[in-house]
């Protein structure tokens, strides 16, 4: 039998990961998911930020990080300044600052187009999840598993899921946008 709600939960796994990366963009405000995406070599593995420290925004501007092992400061500012986040931390023991810059006109623009791209990057992934979908009912219907009603019904509902989805993909995109022109 053809279980739908696969392909729904893989559609929705598809739009939280997109979700997350736009989420780790840098716009005006400082935001503390921006650092989601930085991972610290330490203690023999790769970890993110919020493993090795607290991080507050305590100011529309301004991202700080406690870091808990005194040890680790050095480490998780070289991250950040190899990141592409383009932020500069400033130390104070075992705190970190990161001022955010206000973004010239030419990185909004360009911060604009990039998630116009991640916004198309995931519609093809619903697409081709829509497509797997609709190959495995054709495999079902040809070695009779399935009746034909039942294989338009399927289709349709897949379908849905993939309008609905790309429907919310852009209105995320829309959503972003608005956010990254908001001086």
């Amino acid at each position: 039998m053809f279980d739908d709600n696969s392909y729904k939960s893989k559609m929705s796994k598809t739009i939280d990961v997109f979700i997350k990366e736009l989420n780790s963009l840098r716009t005006g405000r400082a935001n503390s998911s921006m650092l989601d995406l930085i991972k610290i070599d330490v203690y023999g593995q790769k970890l993110p930020i919020n493993q090795l420290g607290t991080i507050t925004t305590p100011e529309p501007r301004t991202i700080n990080i406690q870091v808990w092992d005194i040890n680790n400061v050095s480490l998780v500012d070289s991250s950040i300044k190899k990141s592409e986040l383009g932020l500069n931390p400033q130390i104070d023991g075992q705190l970190i600052r990161l001022p955010i810059p206000d973004l010239s006109e030419e990185r909004r623009t360009e911060i604009k187009k990039i998630v116009k791209s991640m916004g198309e990057k995931c519609k093809v992934s619903i697409r081709n999840i829509r497509r797997d979908g609709n190959d495995e009912l054709k495999k079902l219907l040809k070695s009779k598993k399935i009746s034909e009603d039942d294989e338009k019904k399927y289709i349709k509902k897949i379908q849905d899921y993939t309008d609905s989805n790309v429907k919310l993909i852009d209105e995320k995109v829309l959503s972003k946008e608005k956010e990254i022109m908001t001086i």
